[in-house]
């Protein structure tokens, strides 16, 4: 004689319920995203500013270098040596550093500067990485074809 026991409906659908929202969670979870911290220093060159950032912990630098570089800028824009360089000078520093190559780099250099190009990674993740795709005609040839690797591609054909 087999004795047959029943569940009832809702004790075998429980585990199922709760696989439900282990799920939901972990895809929750899985998708929330973390905001940058601010640094919490402007443009302004305001000295109370930039240390009430470094005490709040609003910048990613540890306390002591935050207040020192306060301290620091602080000094230099008394003797008038704090400056803020604009776009153009920016620009013009980072052409300058692509001085010192030469033919199909300086090309490429030029260009990596100028943003043409892809671009990924952030100074916080370890680095920026920018790429440029260059073709250069072999000697004796006329023609070349171009097949494209990169999702922007910016193609710099150096003479």
């Amino acid at each position: 004689m087999s004795v047959q026991q029943r569940t009832p409906q809702g004790q075998r659908s429980r585990p199922f319920a709760y696989f439900g929202l282990v799920c939901a969670f972990a895809v929750g979870a899985a998708s929330a995203q973390i905001a940058a911290p601010a640094t919490g220093i402007d443009s302004s060159g305001s000295y109370e500013r930039e240390r009430a950032a470094c005490l709040n912990g609003a910048t990613p630098q540890a306390q002591d270098t935050c207040l020192r570089e306060a301290a620091n800028a602080q000094a230099d824009k008394r003797k008038g040596e704090l400056q803020t360089q604009g776009q153009d000078q920016l620009v013009a520093n980072a052409m300058r550093r692509c001085d010192a190559l030469g033919g199909e780099d300086h090309a490429a250099c030029t260009a990596r500067v100028l943003g043409y190009g892809n671009q990924s990674g952030s100074v916080g993740g370890g680095g920026v990485i920018r790429e440029v795709e260059t073709v250069v005609v072999p000697p004796g040839q006329t023609e070349v074809t171009i097949e494209p690797k990169t999702d922007n591609p910016v193609l710099i054909v150096p003479r």
